[in-house]
Formats: C-alpha cells, sequence, structure tokens
C-alpha cells in the first residue's frame, strides 16, 4: 500500500520548507530510517529520515518551498504505483514556486474545522470547492472565508491570503491589479508583472541569483515586517571596559591550569544585560493585540554569522546562571549553530536579543528587532579610548552599545537608563560573578 511522504514541521514556528536535496533517487529502495531529504528551514537545515520503507517516488522537485504538512513523495510496494499516476503523479510540481498541500480525505469525509463548516453552512458554501491550507490540506474557517470573499470580489480583485501578503510587503495596491486567473483571479505572476521597470537602457547583468528561500528568505521576510510594524529608534552609548579588561586578563592568568572557560567579553555583556533587564523589565516585553505584556523570564538571544544568513540561540533564563556557565552555554549554542547540530527548540523564546559586530570592526550600527521583542543591544568594537584627568589624558578602553527599542513600548528615557544602569555593571564586573 502506498505510503505518504509529508513535509515534517519541525519547531513549533516553521510554517514551511524547502526541499533542498533529495538523498535518494527515484526508484530507489528507501529502508524505515533511512535518510531521505535534505530540509531547509527558516532556522535550520536538517536530514529527514524514512518513516517507513519502500520505492521512493517524490512528487516535487528539490530546490521547492512547500507548506509543513504537504505531500512530497510516495513509498511503494514492488510493482505500485502511485495513486493517479496516469499522467504526472498526483501534487507533482514542475517549478521552484511555493505549492499547497493536497486536499486530504478520511474516507469520504473532507478533513475541515468544526468551525470551517459551521461557517460554510451558514453561508452555503460548498466545501469541496475550497482550498485548505491547514495541515495536509485540511480546511479552516479562514479558508471559507475566503472564498467568500473571492466570490464577492469584482472581477480582477479576487486572490488568495499569500497573494494578499505578498503585495503588502511589496507596497502594490490590489486594486489597481489585473487578475490573469479564472475569473480575474490576482496570481503571484500579477504582481511581478505590476512591479515598475527600471528606466534604464543597459541594465546590470547578474551573475549568480541567490533564492530568497529558506534561512535568507525568513530573514529577509522577518526584519522587512520588523521594520514595518515598530516604530524602531537606537541610542548610541559608549561604556568603559577596563574593569572588565583587567579582571578578564585576571582570569586568564589564573584559570590557566583549570578546565574553566575564561568568559569573553561578549559574555561579561551578556551577563550585564541580563542582569539589566531585571530593573528595567519594560526592555523585556512583547507588544500584543490588547496591550504591553511584561514578561517574567528573561531568554536571552545571541546572533550568531552562520553561512547564508545568522542563527539567534537562546540562552534560557539568563540571568539566573552564573558567568562561567553563561560562558560554557554560549559556546556550545555557537558550535553547535556553525556546525549545524542546533536543534530548533534552541533557536526559539528569546526576550531580547544581543548581537555583536566588534570582532569585524564596527563600532556602531542599528541592529533590527527580532519580532516578538520590544528592544535589541548592539555590540561595537573594543577600542582606545582618551579620558581627561587634571587635563593629563588617561588611556581607556571603550566600546559603544548601539540599544534599538520598539518606541510604541519604550520611550527613549527609560532605554536611557537601561544603558546607564548596563554601563554601571559593566564598571564594577565583579557584581557579575554573583
Amino acid at each position: 500500500m502506498a505510503v505518504e511522504v509529508l513535509l515534517p514541521k519541525i519547531g513549533l514556528t516553521m510554517q514551511e520548507g524547502t526541499i533542498d536535496e533529495w538523498l535518494v533517487p527515484t526508484g530507489a529502495v528507501v529502508t524505515e530510517g533511512e535518510a531521505l531529504l535534505r530540509l531547509a528551514t527558516d532556522k535550520v537545515d536538517v536530514d529527514v529520515e524514512a518513516e517507513a520503507g519502500g520505492l521512493f517516488h517524490p512528487v516535487v522537485p528539490a530546490g521547492t518551498t512547500v507548506p509543513a504538512g504537504a505531500l512530497i513523495g510516495w513509498l511503494l510496494a514492488e510493482g505500485e504505483r502511485p495513486p493517479d499516476s496516469a499522467g504526472e503523479p498526483a501534487g507533482a510540481v514542475t517549478s521552484t514556486t511555493t505549492v499547497a498541500p493536497p486536499v486530504d480525505r478520511v474516507g469520504d469525509r473532507l478533513l475541515s474545522s468544526p468551525n470551517a463548516r459551521r461557517v460554510a453552512a451558514a453561508a452555503d458554501v460548498d466545501l469541496t470547492v475550497v482550498h485548505g491550507t491547514g495541515p495536509g490540506g485540511r480546511i479552516v474557517s479562514e479558508d471559507v472565508e475566503d472564498h467568500i470573499a473571492a466570490l464577492a470580489a469584482p472581477a480582477g480583485r479576487a486572490s488568495s491570503p499569500l497573494v494578499r501578503k505578498l503585495a503588502k510587503e511589496r507596497g502594490i495596491d490590489l486594486s489597481e491589479v489585473n487578475g490573469t486567473g479564472p475569473g480575474g483571479r490576482i496570481r503571484r505572476a500579477d504582481l511581478d508583472a505590476a512591479l515598475p521597470v527600471p528606466e534604464t537602457t543597459a541594465p546590470a547583468r547578474s551573475t549568480e541569483v541567490i533564492p530568497l528561500t529558506g534561512m535568507r528568505g525568513t530573514i529577509a521576510r522577518r526584519m522587512h515586517a520588523s521594520l514595518q510594524e515598530m516604530a524602531q529608534l537606537t541610542h548610541g552609548y559608549e561604556v568603559r571596559m577596563d574593569a572588565v579588561v583587567s579582571l578578564r586578563d585576571r582570569f586568564k592568568e589564573e584559570w590557566s591550569d583549570s578546565d574553566l572557560p575564561v568568559p569573553s567579553i561578549n559574555d561579561f555583556l551578556l551577563k550585564a544585560a541580563a542582569l539589566a533587564l531585571r530593573e528595567h523589565p519594560l526592555l523585556n516585553a512583547t507588544v500584543r493585540e490588547d496591550g504591553i505584556h511584561l514578561l517574567d523570564d528573561i531568554h536571552l538571544g545571541f546572533a550568531v554569522a552562520v553561512p547564508g544568513g545568522l542563527m539567534v540561540p537562546v540562552i534560557e533564563d539568563a540571568v539566573e546562571l552564573s558567568l562561567t556557565r553563561l560562558a560554557e552555554r554560549t559556546r556550545a549554542l555557537a558550535e553547535a549553530a556553525r556546525t549545524g547540530r542546533i536543534s530548533p527548540a534552541q533557536l526559539e523564546g528569546a526576550t531580547f536579543t544581543v548581537t555583536s559586530l566588534g570582532g569585524y570592526g564596527v563600532d556602531f550600527f542599528t541592529p533590527v528587532i527580532n519580532p516578538g521583542n520590544v528592544a535589541t543591544l548592539g555590540v561595537g568594537r573594543l577600542r582606545d579610548g582618551v579620558e581627561w584627568t587634571d587635563d593629563k589624558p588617561l588611556r581607556t578602553r571603550v566600546l559603544t552599545l548601539s540599544l534599538t527599542f520598539d518606541h510604541r513600548a519604550v520611550d527613549g528615557a527609560p532605554a536611557a537608563e537601561y544603558l546607564r544602569t548596563l554601563s554601571e555593571l559593566l564598571s564594577r564586573p565583579l557584581r557579575l560573578l554573583v
């Protein structure tokens, strides 16, 4: 009996994934537990194992982006053919565009939510003509409402939720777009055609195209959405690091014969950032429809550069960890991110994020807030400064902090107070050891 291969949902926030590579050829014998495909998600790339054995028959080609739960292939018995195999396999896709999951049934019953059935019954809508976007093609109430809206929309104005989302991101007014789909429905190709053509006689040629899919595509969408949905403002603040540098040098000398990890400059900053959040809870919050929610837990995210983008591992309950324990956690998480061994759970739940470009020689920058947070802290390079005492110059060690905050939730003065508290903690780093 043919066994469906569905795109797995990895992590709570995964909506779609890209089949980066099929690891077995078409028609090959696959055993249960054998690596079947390489999956690229918004946060991590993983190998997906077969949940059963059989002859492998893909439905979509490598490079295709599909929603979680979509049908992507079959595992067949010897001599068995995939369903609807008279022509192309059921649900086959020949391009690398996003595809929808197939409509799933149990026996002769169409899979749909109770609320979707109630909405359909009230509007006298036949569910068999409604496109389901839930897991496995399940029809949810939003699908019925979109179908009703499409029927009521004038010709050339009906569109899918994805098209409306893309139109919003691109700043396109759908009322000015001519739909070429059935009944004048607006398709993604119509949005592409609506984009203005650059007025140039000699367009620059590209030698390489980096697809906005997987991690790169998710970063692009989230950062764009972050800037569109928040009122972001950045404070720059110079802090003295002499005491931290001195204490760290002492650790390196005294711990040279031990297994204790010497905290990095960033470890000191992470610990101080977490402690300062305890005193300034407005920075450890999230904005929801009903207001600003101050969060009890302090889960600190820190950015790690990886090929093709960046990851943000999360240190849970960072304020409760000792400095040395925090240093161990950052090293382990950063290594896991760089080697592709990090789990989706270790990339979720940050309430505040710290990102450093000091290693690249950057002093000041404007970090973009991770959606769901109200602030993020940027760290510049450690450099020489000068302080004048009795008309005499004194060499100091300083760096610049860049705090970006959502002005909907935090005003400029509380943000500055947070930076001042952070600076005071760094000026007396022994308090970070408690």
